[in-house]
């Protein structure tokens, strides 16, 4: 066979190769904004409905760069109804309730990296245990998502390609995924972990033509200091990992104000990360700003990241937690 692919090849080994360097997930900067996008366990953990819109834009100006976009939704089932009750974005206060232990979530998400698209949702069943003050959960989530390669910006050396010829550029991939996270009144510790199916997307008719996704380990560490009633100290670290050890670490310094937060971020040989927000009554809104620290700086004006959610149902009847 002739040359084969000159950017197809290179770009769905970094995606699902077995000797990829990358992180096969997209890369979320505002992950204290909503965890429950980084771990399923968070479904309904503060006791609240919010519904949270997500756009980030990587490294932009550079043509084809990565773009993901989740409209995701979580609750928590109560017996009763709930009229929502605005709070300062800071306190977190804590009110246990025998009932309603189960969380529900979901999410819907559109990811594109250069050719390839990635469309699909996933659902998770969440379970919080109390335990005095603090709280234990669990949950389980399934995804599918369709996998699609852009036949229209594939180069080829020549006008024919037997691997793409003979290739479906549309695949339907499912996934499983899990996760715990324990929450007290100053510190919370989580672990998720992704793609454990290792679904994989099968190019061509040579059984080496599989290529797998990797599992991920998403583990997050933090701690909340509150210096008076009016500002709070969070440090927070979110390593993740792979099962071909690929590992990256966001470490996150975060203040709260009254209704207003702000902090920076490292993110190991990627990028530094400003972020801010503020809470309007029922309305949360979140910004961050990727400057990068690698070579692709030469041809990015860095990554943009939208957050804003919706929350709703405060109730003393729920067990709840407003951001400290």
């Amino acid at each position: 066979m002739k040359k084969k692919i000159i950017y197809v090849s290179v770009m769905i080994v970094l995606f699902f190769g077995q000797k990829a360097e990358a992180q096969q997930l997209p890369v979320l900067s505002q992950y204290l904004f909503n965890g429950f996008l980084i771990n399923p366990a968070y479904a309904g953990l503060d006791g609240l409905s919010a519904v949270t819109v997500t756009a980030r834009e990587q490294w932009l100006g550079l043509p084809n760069s990565p773009k993901t976009h989740i409209v995701s939704f979580q609750t928590r089932i109560l017996k009763s109804s709930f009229i929502h009750k605005s709070a300062s974005a800071r306190r977190k206060l804590m009110s246990h309730s025998t009932r309603g232990r189960v969380g529900l979530g979901g999410y819907v998400f559109n990811d594109k990296n250069g050719i390839i698209d990635r469309t699909g949702a996933q659902l998770t069943y969440a379970y919080h245990i109390p335990m005095g003050e603090s709280v234990l959960s669990f949950a389980v989530s399934g995804s599918m998502y369709q996998f699609s390669i852009n036949r229209q910006k594939i180069e080829l050396a020549t006008t024919s390609d037997q691997l793409v010829d003979n290739t479906s550029l549309n695949m339907i991939i499912p996934d499983v995924g899990l996760g715990v996270v324990y929450t007290a009144e100053t510190y919370y510790a989580g672990l998720s972990l992704s793609n454990l199916m290792q679904s994989y997307a099968k190019l061509g008719n040579n059984m080496d033509q599989q290529f797998k996704t990797y599992r991920q380990a998403n583990l997050t560490l933090g701690y909340r200091y509150e210096i008076d009633r009016d500002r709070t100290f969070e440090p927070s670290i979110l390593l993740k990992t792979t099962n071909q050890l690929v590992t990256q670490v966001d470490i996150t310094a975060k203040m709260h104000v009254n209704d207003y937060w702000g902090g920076i971020s490292y993110r190991t040989g990627s990028a530094f990360v400003l972020l801010g927000g503020v809470t309007v009554d029922k309305f949360s809104f979140g910004y961050a700003f990727d400057y990068n620290l690698n070579a692709i700086r030469q041809h990015s004006f860095g990554s943009h990241e939208i957050m804003v959610a919706y929350k709703f149902g405060n109730t003393a009847s729920r067990m709840r937690w407003l951001n400290r």
